[in-house]
């Protein structure tokens, strides 16, 4: 699904949390150190193709560190409304609606 956007985060490793995991793949992919905030919402998703995905969402209000693009194609800020206009995985589809209708944060 290359060339899609995107939210940074991977797989939970043996014994971690999902917040552990989070500051873990943030470090890796962004070379930050992040403050995990509050749960936003789970999403399970089955790809037409067969595959599947358990996904959790977490707010992430605080880090520190400059931003270091270690994975991949584009990084991009942009304000929550604005998350639509974006092509994103179609996992993270529902989850872009209700963050830019202010729904969720």
């Amino acid at each position: 699904m290359a060339l899609q956007w995107e939210f940074p985060g991977g797989k939970i490793e043996p014994g971690e949390s999902p917040e552990q995991a989070l500051a873990r793949e943030l470090n890796e992919e962004l070379g930050i150190t992040a403050t995990i905030g509050a749960h936003v919402t789970h999403v399970r998703h089955n790809y037409r193709h067969g595959g599947a995905v358990d996904l959790q969402f977490f707010a992430v209000h605080h880090f520190t560190g400059e931003l270091e693009n270690r994975i991949f194609h584009q990084l991009k800020w942009v304000k929550l409304p604005d998350l639509p206009a974006y092509d994103f995985l179609a996992a993270d589809r529902d989850l872009i609606k209700d963050l830019a209708a202010g729904k969720l944060l």
